[in-house]
């Protein structure tokens, strides 16, 4: 499996995300839909994404009983996308559930990654509002494991992390990293940033980008750039 980008495209409409992807002629990036698009437009958003020929991520962050999630997850299925994902503090039992309800029923099934603590999650925050005692990093790590233990394909997470996810979890555990800025790029509201060259040699599997290449001047230019600088020899 060869590393990638995938481009957040966080955009509000169909109409927007269409003019974004029109851009790219001769490439067919690998997209992620987020919660903004997917329940503005719909599940037929990924319908007409699908049918140009990317790939998808759709990025919903699952979290229920587990029997909610398995059903939930057979509807994504049939949508036919890449990569789907949930959260791991909904415990193992539900992780499995969604299992069962991604794979269909010729045995394939889009890959399913776990989140484990959200970006915006302090270690202050989670001892002070979740009850959560242990440092944030070692709850990181339990969670990576847990998703592992549950048969999940990766996790979430910072490039900074990716090389501890892979020692604890094994090389072929996925790490999926947002957070990654080129080197002269604005940082945004980005704490941890890390350029996709870094994010590279700390072992991500894929990056995922999304201002620096939709708000990029020329984003063809900058969606090169980017796998250039991360997938390139």
């Amino acid at each position: 499996m060869g590393k990638d980008v995938i481009i957040a495209c966080d955009f509000p409409t169909k109409e927007a995300t269409m003019a974004f992807l029109d851009k790219f002629v001769d490439e067919r990036p690998f997209v992620k839909i987020g919660m903004e698009l997917f329940y503005a437009e719909g599940p037929e958003i990924v319908r007409d994404i699908k049918a140009r020929g990317h790939k998808i991520f759709l990025d919903l962050k699952l979290h229920d009983i587990p029997n909610t999630v398995q059903r939930a997850m057979a509807v994504l299925s049939r949508l036919d996308v890449d990569m789907c994902n949930l959260h791991a503090a909904g415990t193992k039992a539900m992780m499995e559930a969604a299992l069962t309800g991604l794979t269909r029923p010729d045995g394939t099934r889009p890959l399913l990654i776990a989140v484990t603590q959200l970006t915006s999650t302090s270690e202050e925050r989670m001892q002070q509002d979740l009850l959560i005692d242990r440092p944030l990093e070692e709850v990181v790590m339990h969670y990576a494991k847990n998703a592992a233990a549950s048969g999940l394909d990766g996790v979430v997470c910072s490039p900074k992390e990716s090389p501890v996810v892979h020692d604890a979890c094994g090389k072929g555990f996925l790490t999926v990293t947002p957070g990654v800025r080129f080197a002269d790029s604005a940082v945004g509201d980005q704490v941890r940033v890390t350029t996709p060259a870094q994010a590279k040699e700390l072992g991500s599997d894929y990056i995922v980008v999304g201002r620096p290449i939709t708000a990029a001047e020329d984003p063809v230019a900058a969606y090169r750039r980017c796998v250039a600088e991360f997938c390139g020899e």
